[in-house]
This record gives structure tokens, C-alpha cells and sequence, in this order.
């Protein structure tokens, strides 16, 4: 609906444009000497009729089922302008060239049918003159000029027609490969969505776990994970490519499906290094320039933590006493460095564990003090639901520059 109001109100700035000229050029006649005025009464008609034109163009604006009449409006210019030149001295009027106006509104539809349509209505304009006064004959140099200017204004016409069918083919063009890019990326957003944990019912119950993501786009370049491990534990990663959308988000498949696929290697560190030969594939590594910051962990049975961390440094261990410390290293992201080791703690009943990426941060000023910030709001949370809700509540409430996604696991052997 709003697209045709649109277009409606479109002819009403087209007609009054015309109707300005033709109101313009009767009061300069009527009001400058030099300026011939041969029949003050047809000018006046002609003047009349754009106005009414100009209603009637208003009326399509407010009723846009009247729009199917378009055409009529720039057809009544041509009448209008013909009384006006006929008023003003017929052949030697100097307000002809107003007529262009109605030649290339009809020309710039479509329809190779709007070349003709404007010719018509010009050479109606220019014989007009016969038709209001005695036929007197048209001397061969009257025929020669008024066969230029219809020559000319078909000229005019079939140019303005070819130029708006390829505009017009072009944009369809353009919407086609968007509509089919749009089709790409919603399909790539399922895809994301699909390699998401749900819950942790498959976790051994030792584990509760809560997380969610919210891309900057439809595709994000963060992703998190978790799934339990042979062992009798569970193993937790949380990744965050460089850059957004799609190429970030296959980046980011790709990784944790390396990470996922080594479940048999107890240290997490060798998952990153099968990662970083993954990444590596092409002679020109055309993918190495990408890097992704990294936190994986795997919590054995007895609450045993291994973890390791490539550039991202923004895991906390929240203990049940209150204490809280990040577990950060000085190790280089995956796509930058080549080889990683992991470290080891022992979590206490109710230790909790949360990651997050940068994004997050950006909920909290984005500044220096950021940091510190969501330090305090850790502290102000002990349920690890309460807190992913907090802070998926606080990225739905503006757009983000960054995708925000959290981890947070809390281990409660039984």
C-alpha cells in the first residue's frame, strides 16, 4: 500500500511542477510588455486546465486506486501547454519547451508504447493553432520547423524510454541477487542457530549449564558449545571469529566442528592444535589472515578443570566462597599462533564458570573501565540463568556492533 501512495503522491509533485511553469509564464505575459499575449483567453484556459490537472493528480494521492489514470494527467499538459503557446504568440512563443515536461514523464515508464504516446500528444500541441483559428495553410518553412521539434521531442522521448527500461532491468537485476543473497543468509542463520546447543539434558547431572548468543547480524562470527566428554565429564568451548556475517560465521562452524571432532583427546590443548592444521589447508592460506579467540575446557568427573585459552582472556571462575579470578594465558589465537598448553584446577561444589565474548563488554560501556563493570555485575549474580537472561535483556535492548554470547556452567556433583 504504502509503495503506490508513494508513487501517487510522486505525479502530484510531477503535475505541479508543470502547472508552476504554465501559472509562471501567463502572469509573466500578462504582466511584461515584451512578452506577446495574442488570445488572453485561451492562455487563462490553458492556465485552468493544469490546475485542474493538478487536482486531479491531488485526488489519485488521496484515492490511489485512481492511479490506473496516471496517464491522463501529463496527456492534459500537452492540451494546457498547446492553449498557453497558442495564447502567447502560437509560433513564436517562448514557452514551448515546457512541453518536455509531459514527453518525459510518459517516456520514463515502461513499455516501448510511451515513445508514441508522447509524440501524439506533441504534435497535438503544435497543431493545435489550426484547429483554433481559420485554416490558413502552413507555409513549407512552418511544416520544416514543426517536423524538427516533433523530430526532436520523439528524440527526447525514445531516449528517456531506453535509459528507464535499463535502469528499470538493472534494479531488477540488483533485486534478484539481493532476494537470493537474503535466501543465503537466512538459510546460513538456521544452519548457525542448528549447531547450537539446546539444553545440557544430554550433561551429566553434576552440570548445570545455561548460554545463548546474539549475533550483530543475521550471522555471527561467536559461537559457543558443550557436550559431555568419555570420560564421565563435560567440555565447554566458546569461540569469537574476527569480523561478522556469513564469512565469520562459516569461519566459526568450521572451528568448532574441529574442536567438537576432538572429543577423545583429554587435553584440550590438542584440540586447538588440530584446529590450527585445519585452518591452515590452502598453499596460499588465504584464511590465516581470519583469527578466532578461544576458551575450551573439559571438567572430568571429579571436578577436575583443563582448559586452555587462545587470545581471548575473558573466562572467570566464580568460587561458591564469593572469590572470583580470570583464567587467562598468553597464548595466541587460533589463525595466529601455532601451538598451545593447558592448565589445571580443581573446581569445589558450586563453582561456576562463565565466558564471554568481547561483545559483552560493549554492554557495559565498551571503555577501559568495561572490565571492571562486568566484574561487579558477575558478582551481583549468583544463578547462572538469571545472568545469561540479564545479559541477553541488555543486547536486545539496542542494536549491538558486536555479537554478544555468553557461557556460564556451574559443577554441583551430587
Amino acid at each position: 500500500m504504502f509503495p503506490a501512495v508513494h508513487r501517487s503522491w510522486e505525479a502530484v509533485a510531477k503535475q505541479g511542477l508543470v502547472a508552476t511553469l504554465v501559472v509562471v509564464a501567463a502572469v509573466a505575459s500578462a504582466a511584461v510588455p515584451w512578452l506577446l499575449v495574442t488570445d488572453p483567453a485561451r492562455m487563462w484556459q490553458g492556465v485552468a486546465l493544469a490546475l485542474v490537472l493538478l487536482a486531479v493528480s491531488a485526488a489519485m494521492g488521496r484515492w490511489p486506486m485512481l492511479r490506473r489514470w496516471e496517464i491522463v494527467v501529463p496527456l492534459g499538459d500537452f492540451l494546457a501547454i498547446g492553449l498557453l503557446r497558442y495564447g502567447t504568440g502560437d509560433s513564436q512563443s517562448v514557452f514551448l519547451a515546457i512541453i518536455v515536461l509531459p514527453v518525459i514523464w510518459i517516456a520514463a515508464g515502461p513499455g516501448r508504447w510511451r515513445v508514441l504516446v508522447p509524440l501524439a500528444g506533441v504534435c497535438a500541441t503544435l497543431l493545435l493553432p489550426i484547429v483554433l483559428s481559420e485554416y490558413r495553410g502552413i507555409t513549407p518553412s512552418e511544416f520544416v520547423r514543426l517536423l524538427i521539434a516533433m523530430l526532436v521531442y520523439a528524440a527526447v522521448g525514445a531516449v528517456v524510454n531506453e535509459l528507464s527500461r535499463r535502469s528499470l532491468r538493472k534494479l531488477t537485476s540488483s533485486q534478484d541477487r539481493r532476494r537470493i543473497a537474503e535466501a543465503e543468509v537466512t538459510a546460513a542463520a538456521l544452519v548457525q542457530r542448528s549447531l547450537q546447543p539446546d539444553d545440557g539434558s544430554e550433561l551429566p547431572a553434576a552440570f548445570r549449564i545455561a548460554g545463548a548468543c546474539v549475533p550483530a547480524r543475521t550471522v555471527g562470527g561467536d559461537f559457543f558449545d558443550w557436550y559431555p566428554t568419555p570420560e564421565g565429564g563435560a567440555a565447554f568451548t566458546l569461540g569469537d571469529v574476527m569480523g561478522k556475517g556469513v564469512g565469520a560465521g562459516m569461519i566459526a562452524a568450521a572451528v568448532r566442528t574441529v574442536i567438537r571432532s576432538s572429543l577423545d583427546d583429554i587435553d584440550p590443548a590438542a584440540a586447538f592444535c588440530r584446529t590450527a592444521v585445519g585452518l591452515r589447508t590452502g598453499p596460499a592460506d588465504l584464511i590465516g589472515t581470519q583469527f578466532t579467540t578461544c576458551f575450551h575446557a573439559r571438567i572430568d568427573a571429579d571436578g577436575i578443570l583443563s582448559w586452555v585459552d587462545a587470545g581471548h582472556g575473558l573466562t572467570v571462575l566464580k568460587r561458591a566462597d564469593g572469590s572470583a579470578e580470570f583464567l587467562r594465558s598468553g597464548h595466541l589465537p587460533l589463525g595466529v599462533g601455532a601451538s598451545w598448553a593447558s592448565s589445571r584446577t580443581r573446581l569445589g561444589p558450586g563453582d561456576t564458570l562463565v565466558s564471554v565474548s568481547d561483545g559483552v563488554l560493549d554492554l557495559f560501556g565498551g571503555s577501559l573501565d568495561s572490565v571492571e563493570s562486568y566484574a561487579r555485575f558477575l558478582d551481583q549474580h549468583d544463578d547462572i540463568d538469571a545472568l545469561v537472561a540479564d545479559l541477553v535483556d541488555r543486547a536486545a535492548a539496542g542494536e549491538q556492533e558486536d555479537d554478544v554470547t555468553v557461557l556460564a556452567v556451574t559443577w554441583s556433583p551430587r
